[in-house]
């Protein structure tokens, strides 16, 4: 990519995040994202079609990234202690970007899309999948539950709320394994 682009597409993003982390994503305007990062209404345009499309590629980004995070999706019953663990360290991986792409009008669109990539990435692994609606209610139970507690109680540090997270989880999963 050019890097003429690829610096304006930076400086665009670096605009919307500063901008996003104070004020909600509709509030937002293009001019003065464009004030911000420095370049014309038009040269947004070039890149993308308005302010949403941005925001919807940035949060995909962010999912992808917290995703990459969890390298057994499978464990969810079989090892659970790992897959909270796993779950958690991509929550704060990503902790900022989640914070501030996912506020306000968009705060349930984070977990829904995440549990949503989590389970194709279980089906991915195991195409043989096919679990449960009791299953599929526990591990929507732990997903929700472990980003809701993280993000709560993540001031007291990761590890501290990590084990808190463990055991309440152990004793969730522990009838349907």
């Amino acid at each position: 990519m050019d890097l003429r682009v690829e610096k304006t597409r930076r400086s665009i993003i670096n605009a919307f995040l500063n901008l996003r982390s104070r004020k909600p994503l509709e509030k937002i305007t293009v001019r003065e994202l464009a004030e911000i990062a420095r370049i014309n209404k038009a040269t947004f345009y070039l890149h993308y079609h308005d302010i949403y499309e941005l925001s919807e590629l940035l949060e995909k980004d962010v999912i992808e990234s917290s995703l990459l995070n969890i390298e057994h999706p499978d464990a969810v019953f079989e090892n659970n202690k790992l897959f909270m663990r796993e779950l958690t360290i991509s929550l704060a991986a990503n902790e900022q970007l989640i914070k501030i792409l996912f506020e306000g009008s968009r705060s349930n669109r984070f977990i829904e899309l995440f549990e949503k990539g989590v389970t194709e990435l279980i089906k991915k692994s195991y195409p043989e999948y096919n679990p449960s609606i009791e299953r599929k209610m526990v591990m929507t139970y732990l997903i929700h539950g472990g980003y809701y507690t993280y993000f709560k109680y993540c001031d007291y540090g990761i590890e501290p709320v990590l084990r808190i997270i463990e055991k309440c989880s152990e004793a969730i999963i522990e009838p349907y394994k």
